[in-house]
């Protein structure tokens, strides 16, 4: 029979390396904490809709809100109050102005012009950045542009991104998020802002957007149309990781100033390969479905989603991403250093 070790009884034993001992108290692990979270780390996307005193939330994304301009300026206030001065601004189009050729998206009376110019007067502190894609615009629910054969027709496209981005900077955008994955879009784009006097406006590249289940609640946000056939002809492969570092070389090499990869949270070793292979800062974004998830878990009692959005941030940047896309904010403020 073997009698267990008494604790007071010295151990025959030498243990030289004891990694416990930075372990022992909180103020120890604090000291050699490799990994922080700060409120500059964040994004704060938005939905912006038409009217006022409007504010609607999203059934698919619970205590995520549309705003029309006027409520959105509370909400920027009390953000940068809070200590969050970056914002992502996303259109909701109603129905009857979603159109083949997203006419919309280029109307300077559209909500996102019009956000632009109110929201820059109001609060010149703080960053806008602009999604730059036809898919809140479409009424086939798409990127880009349909060709004869309804396939996504790349350079089209690229036409009308342009436009659209020059549109947008001449608004007050202070980034512009191409979202759409065309082929050569960084190149054009950057050459159109360029020509037209507006090399001052950033431009934050999606580079590796994976063709993802996870954005479903974020289709719901926008409403966006319904989807004919799938994005997999332009959004990149889950299954793919070296092309999604070839697409972040060229983005760069194109000269996007910030890149992308969405999702974030299922993604981490993307993040991690591609901040290995560029200078460039890496924006990740934590998508609708990764947000709406964990609320769902709580929902069931299964964990705090606090601690379970403060850890999932934890692991988006211990990976390498410089700044973060996500909804969750208002949960961890309270954990965030300034």
């Amino acid at each position: 029979m073997i009698l267990p070790l008494s604790l007071t009884q010295k151990p025959s034993f030498s243990i030289p390396t004891r990694l416990r001992r930075l372990r022992s108290s909180s103020a120890i692990r604090t000291l050699v904490e490799e990994t922080t979270l700060q409120k500059k780390d964040f994004v704060q996307p938005l939905f912006l809709q038409e009217g006022k005193c409007s504010i609607e939330e999203i059934t698919s994304m619970p205590h995520v809100f549309r705003y029309s301009i006027d409520e959105a300026k509370k909400k920027i206030a009390f953000c940068l109050e809070k200590g969050i001065f970056s914002f992502a601004l996303f259109p909701v189009i109603s129905h009857e102005k979603k159109s083949f050729h997203a006419r919309e998206a280029l109307s300077e009376e559209g909500v996102i012009p019009q956000a632009l110019i109110e929201l820059k007067k109001s609060f010149p502190e703080a960053y806008f950045i602009v999604d730059i894609a036809l898919d809140p615009y479409t009424s086939h629910g798409h990127d880009g542009l349909l060709d004869e054969r309804g396939e996504v027709a790349n350079d089209p496209t690229i036409d009308v991104l342009q436009k659209m981005s020059i549109l947008y900077a001449s608004c007050g955008a202070d980034m512009l998020a191409p979202s759409d994955m065309m082929d050569g879009r960084i190149g054009c784009i950057r050459k159109a802002l360029d020509d037209a006097g507006w090399q001052a406006a950033a431009l934050l590249s999606y580079s590796a957007k994976y063709a993802s289940t996870f954005y479903g609640p974020f289709r719901n946000a926008v409403k966006a149309g319904s989807l004919q056939g799938t994005k997999a002809s332009y959004q990149l492969n889950p299954a793919n990781k070296r092309e999604a570092l070839l697409e972040a070389e060229l983005d760069a090499k194109e000269h996007a100033d910030i890149l992308m990869i969405k999702p974030a949270g299922h993604y981490v070793d993307i993040i991690s390969s591609i901040k290995s292979q560029t200078k460039r800062p890496i924006a990740a974004y934590h998508v609708s479905g990764e947000y709406a998830m964990i609320l769902a878990a709580e929902e069931k009692g299964i964990f705090s989603a606090e601690k379970a959005f403060f850890e999932v941030f934890l692991s988006i940047k211990r990976a390498g991403a410089d700044l973060i896309f996500t909804y969750a904010i208002d949960y961890i403020l309270p954990y965030l250093e300034k």
